[in-house]
């Protein structure tokens, strides 16, 4: 029976999945080094939380195929998974609605000032009603940066509720968006400038890494909330806790930061006009569910030696060991 290794315990129906048909290893640790041991006889890796790179590859010599329950592998080195014939496999899709629901969430909370609210009334501070930080969203422009599965979720639920969306995305054609009634912004910086609400949509890459920075943070309006459901990288946060220190932007709303779990000391936890959320806008009951069957059935299939279609790496099957 062969081997698959998870980072850690996956969502009940995937684990479901994999029962009575391969052996399961969970090591309860996503760091290379630590899992080398179950590693090295595996013929298959999930990575719900943590990272794989290429001397981990190179030592797992049976490592036939790599999954994560999402989409996000900025982790996982796929140059050197495809150099190896190593497809990766992703779950695109199975978590769009929750987690545009929870940029969404973020978005009403921001606005409303739904969590500083509770936290003084509770203390006793029952005036706090009268300080006017909340704001309508009718009317009010939605910056989206990245038009993939979740921004356009995102889309639809902001413009249901009367808000104008603005989307800078370069891999997406101008017609496309106005099409839907959206506005198509070729600039970054214009989006920027102009935006009531941005709300990010990319992945981390080295082109994406630090979008979001002192200069960005330059270029928006005092009334601007920052919503980032994406990865934690793409914002600068040294910036982004100087920004919002000095007011420079209303608040932020993070579902993700740059090193998880967040510091009780971090800067940004530190702050009033600051919402954070731990990594679970992808976590909902249905989503968990989605994502983490998704990508045990694509593990299953490749491990059958079937070309599963939802890979990060497509060129994979280009590979040799493919090609037989």
């Amino acid at each position: 029976m062969k081997k698959v290794v998870l980072t850690h315990r996956l969502y009940e129906a995937g684990m479901q999945l994999l029962d009575g048909k391969v052996t399961v290893s969970i090591t309860n640790t996503g760091k290379p080094s630590e899992m080398l041991s179950e590693l090295v006889d595996a013929d298959g890796l999930i990575i719900r939380i943590g990272s794989i790179d290429r001397s981990a590859m190179l030592a797992a010599k049976k490592l036939k195929v790599i999954g994560r329950p999402g989409v996000g592998v900025d982790d996982v080195d796929v140059a050197a998974a495809t150099e190896l014939g190593i497809p990766v496999v992703i779950a695109p899709g199975a978590n769009t609605r929750s987690v545009a629901e929870h940029a969404l969430a973020l978005i009403f909370a921001a606005a409303k000032d739904i969590l500083s609210s509770d936290k003084q009334t509770r203390s006793g501070n029952f005036n706090v009603r009268n300080s006017y930080k909340a704001f309508e969203l009718l009317g009010k422009r939605l910056g989206l940066v990245g038009y993939g599965n979740i921004g356009r979720e995102l889309a639809k639920l902001c413009s249901a509720i009367g808000m104008k969306v603005v989307v800078y995305d370069p891999f997406v054609k101008q017609e496309t968006i106005e099409q839907l009634g959206y506005q198509y912004e070729n600039e970054l910086d214009e989006l920027l400038r102009n935006a009531d609400v941005i709300s990010l949509h990319v992945p981390l890459t080295d082109k994406t890494k630090n979008l979001i920075g002192e200069r960005e943070f330059g270029l928006m309006q005092p009334h601007t909330v920052l919503v980032n459901c994406a990865r934690g990288g793409v914002i600068d946060e040294q910036a982004l806790s100087v920004a919002l220190k000095a007011n420079k932007i209303h608040s932020a709303a993070l579902d993700v930061l740059a090193v998880e779990p967040v510091s009780p000391e971090d800067p940004l936890a530190l702050l009033e006009n600051t919402i954070i959320t731990p990594h679970m806008a992808g976590l909902t009951k249905e989503a968990a569910a989605g994502v983490s069957t998704m990508a045990v059935e694509g593990v299953l299939a490749v491990l059958r030696g079937e070309q599963w279609p939802y890979v990060a790496n497509k060129e994979v099957y280009e590979h040799p060991i493919w090609r037989k």
